[in-house]
């Protein structure tokens, strides 16, 4: 062992009587543009590498692969040149490989200056994959190493296949890190490549290599096949860790990578003696974004950037945060810029139902109260979806009473498509007793009904809500002619709320979706 030379290199990274920071490298445009059928266009990378780096503040980013492609090489050319502009290249890094100068020179002309080196980190990958002899490997890994510092580059290490490595050949590990400690890197890198690994083994692991080299800078790598991987990050930071690499929703390849909202959440709330630099305000904006970008669908029961985490469906949970906030944790949707909701179904009771209305300004007496939730419950049992823009029209309905009234109406319309035509619309709708007309072409039928509506609400000095999504849904199975649900989501003042319109015609369900938006502005 060669412990001297692996001594007092990283000592930053342990600060005596303060929290004990940990680095942060975000690697979805790396490996979790892995994730099966994404692929980032060259201005998306960008968007969301400054994201990442000025929102988000993770410390380091991984960005590609060299020698993938030409669309790769011009999307690291970009967020190079930006980072370069900005002060920020050390923080972007760029996945490497045992190829003699190729990647290397890769690097140096899309403008990189720091290289995360794949090696191997188990002797059954090094013997069934690239058949030599850990002499053989560790040699030609000195040669790129020697080549790349050389050039100016800053040198970082992964050793693929750890996990297996430490559970089969601990061995051979322990004898590539002997060898890496006499090396110019900077970190040694340790993924559980194939997501196998327990959190006790993690720990046991981590906890065993930091140990033996106390002065070595070591990222831990969790893949989520097991569903383990949030809870195996944890016990690498426990075990010792410097740092973690994670991405964006968990994406990656097969189950995907550790997430990063679920990350920080989890070494903010349990991890008192650590610290990051992560804005948790921003995780929930990114996430979007990437959702946007790769068409990667968030589940709606995702932690912390689910559509439904932090929505409250049973009434006995609304009934209890109105009284001392008996159903709230830590884990408030304020920290990440969200808000917590009230769902509206069969499990509503009287509380669920109070919060909605009391966000739209409306009250009831207790027995109109109780009419309209035994209607929302009878919804719910038919499988009916409520949201709280429908709460007017169910009030309306079920008290038979104009004390609601319908403000704006879309009276009549003509859409227009014809081939080599833009779209285009003529529009009538009544708007508190007046009738307005206008005309608009789109790109599409409802964005013309849309740049019409625009011009009659700058009539009336209003401007529209910020339309943020648009869902259509039919039954499955349904023919042609089946009904079709279209939800539109909204935003105004920094706020969301959502319509939905249902008719067999897709554009005519839109139409609807949007006057009950009118109504509620």
């Amino acid at each position: 062992m060669q412990l001297k030379v692996c001594t007092n290199r990283n000592q930053s990274t342990t600060m005596p009587h303060s929290k004990r920071f940990i680095e942060i490298m975000d690697t979805t445009l790396r490996d979790g543009e892995q994730t099966s059928g994404v692929s980032f266009s060259a201005s998306e990378k960008l968007t969301i590498a400054q994201l990442l780096l000025n929102e988000v503040k993770v410390d380091r980013i991984e960005i590609a692969s060299a020698r993938v492609s030409e669309g790769e090489f011009d999307a690291v050319k970009k967020i190079t040149k930006w980072a370069k502009a900005n002060g920020l290249l050390h923080k972007v890094e760029v996945l490497t490989f045992v190829d003699g100068d190729i990647s290397i020179q890769w690097m140096q002309k899309a403008g990189a200056k720091v290289m995360n080196l794949l090696t191997k980190g188990s002797l059954n990958h090094l013997t069934h994959q690239l058949k030599k002899k850990p002499e053989e490997h560790f040699a030609d890994v000195a040669a790129v190493l020697e080549l790349a510092i050389s050039k100016g580059l800053e040198a970082n290490v992964y050793l693929e296949d750890w996990s297996n490595g430490m559970r089969h050949s601990p061995d051979y590990v322990f004898q590539y890190l002997d060898f890496l400690c006499t090396q110019p890197v900077k970190r040694i890198m340790l993924p559980d490549t194939l997501g196998v690994l327990t959190p006790s083994e993690v720990f046991e692991f981590i906890s065993a290599t930091v140990d033996r080299y106390p002065g070595i800078h070591f990222d831990f790598h969790a893949h989520n096949d097991y569903d383990l991987g949030t809870a195996n990050v944890l016990e690498a930071v426990k075990a010792g860790a410097h740092g973690l690499h994670l991405t964006i929703n968990g994406m990656g390849e097969r189950a995907g990578n550790a997430p990063l909202a679920s990350a920080i959440a989890v070494l903010n709330d349990f991890m008192p003696t650590v610290k990051t630099g992560v804005s948790e305000k921003s995780l929930y904006t990114v996430s979007k974004l990437v959702e946007t970008f790769s068409g990667f669908r968030i589940p709606v029961n995702k932690p912390i950037v689910g559509e439904n985490v932090f929505t409250q469906t049973a009434g006995i949970h609304a009934d209890g945060d109105k009284k001392n906030n008996l159903y709230f944790s830590d884990l408030m949707p304020e920290r990440f810029g969200r808000q917590r909701k009230y769902a509206l179904g069969k499990t509503s009771g009287k509380a669920n139902i109070e919060n909605n209305l009391h966000q739209l300004g409306i009250q009831l007496s207790d027995a109109d109260l109780k009419k309209v939730t035994q209607r929302i419950i009878e919804l719910g049992d038919r499988k009916e979806m409520v949201t709280q823009a429908d709460l007017p029209y169910i009030i309306s309905d079920v008290l038979d009473s104009n004390a609601i009234e319908e403000k704006v109406r879309i009276e009549n319309y003509v859409l227009m498509h014809a081939k080599n035509l833009n779209p285009s619309v003529t529009l009538q709708i009544h708007i508190d007793g007046e009738i307005f007309e206008e005309q608009a072409q789109g790109d599409g039928q409802y964005d013309a009904f849309m740049n019409a509506l625009k011009k009659v609400y700058k009539q009336k000095k209003i401007e529209l809500p910020l339309l943020t999504d648009y869902a259509v849904r039919i039954p499955p199975g349904g023919k042609s002619d089946a009904l079709c649900e279209t939800i539109i989501t909204w935003k105004q003042d920094g706020k969301e709320f959502k319509t939905r319109g249902l008719d067999s015609d897709q554009t005519v369900s839109a139409l609807k979706a949007t006057q009950k938006m009118l109504n509620i502005i």
